[in-house]
C-alpha cells in the first residue's frame, strides 16, 4: 500500500500563509472535533474545508478532527460550478455520447449507497449516505463499443484524472448528486463527483466533468506518482 501523497499543489499555487496564531487555533478547534459528537464534527469539517484547501504549508489535513472529512486540492483554490452551468460528457468510444447537464441527471433513476469512506492515508469516515446515478446506468445509455476496457475521469480542476476498469464500474459506484441528504458541496467535490464504494477515496473523482471509455486503463493523477491501479480497499 502507498504511503501518504504528496503535499497538496495548492502549497505551490497558493502563497497566502497561514499564521501560528491561525494554526494554533484550528489545532484547537481539532481537538474538540475528537471529544465531541459527530454532528459537531461535521461542523468542524465544513468550517475547515476551505481553510484545507487553501493552506499552504499541507499541515491543516492533519489536524484531528475525529472521523471526519479532510480536504485535498492537487490543483490549489478550485472555482465552484453552478449548477446552472455544470455539464458531464460521456466520451471516447460509447456509440451514443452525451452531455449531461446537473437537471439531466437528476431527472435519471437515482439510486442510494450508504458505505464508509476510506482515504488511503488511514482515515475513515463511518456510514455515509450517498446518492446519484449508477454508474453502470450512464455507461448502458451511452452503449461501449466492444473496444472498450476501461474508463478514464476527467475533473474539472484541469489537473486530476483517474481510471475504473467497466468491470469495476459496473460495482457499487455512483455518479454521486447528494451527500448526507444534500446537495455535494463544493469542498466535497461537487456539485458531481464519483463514489466508488469498494475503493479507497482517490478513485472517487471530485469536481467530475468527463466519463470518457477507452481501449485501455490509463494511470491517473496518483498513479502516476505509485498508487495501486486497482484502489481496493484492504488490497
Amino acid at each position: 500500500m502507498p504511503g501518504r501523497p504528496e503535499r497538496p499543489r495548492s502549497a505551490e499555487l497558493d502563497g497566502t500563509p497561514v499564521g501560528r496564531r491561525v494554526v494554533l487555533g484550528l489545532l484547537g478547534l481539532g481537538a474538540v472535533g475528537v471529544v465531541t459528537g459527530s454532528t459537531v464534527q461535521q461542523g468542524l469539517s465544513r468550517a475547515l474545508a476551505p481553510v484545507q484547501m487553501r493552506d499552504p504549508t499541507g499541515l491543516s489535513q492533519y489536524i484531528p478532527i475525529g472521523n471526519t472529512f479532510r480536504y485535498y486540492s492537487v490543483a490549489g483554490a478550485i472555482d465552484s460550478v453552478d449548477a446552472a452551468s455544470y455539464s458531464l460528457a460521456v466520451s471516447g468510444l460509447v456509440a451514443t455520447p452525451t452531455t449531461y447537464t446537473l437537471a439531466d441527471l437528476r431527472s435519471l433513476p437515482q439510486a442510494a449507497i450508504t458505505e464508509d469512506f476510506h482515504c488511503v492515508t488511514g482515515w475513515r469516515v463511518e456510514d455515509v449516505p450517498w446518492t446519484g446515478v449508477r454508474l453502470a446506468h450512464l455507461l448502458d445509455l451511452a452503449s461501449p463499443s466492444p473496444e472498450a476496457v476501461a474508463i478514464r475521469f476527467r475533473s474539472f480542476d484541469g489537473v486530476y484524472t483517474e481510471n475504473m476498469t467497466l468491470e469495476q464500474a459496473r460495482d457499487d459506484v455512483l455518479v454521486a448528486l447528494t451527500m448526507y441528504g444534500e446537495p455535494v458541496t463544493h469542498y466535497h467535490g461537487g456539485p458531481v463527483r464519483i463514489y466508488a464504494a469498494p475503493m479507497y477515496g482517490y478513485k472517487s473523482t471530485k469536481w467530475l466533468s468527463e466519463i470518457e471509455l477507452t481501449d485501455r486503463t490509463i494511470p491517473g493523477y496518483w498513479e502516476d506518482r505509485g498508487y495501486p491501479l486497482d484502489g481496493i480497499i484492504g488490497e
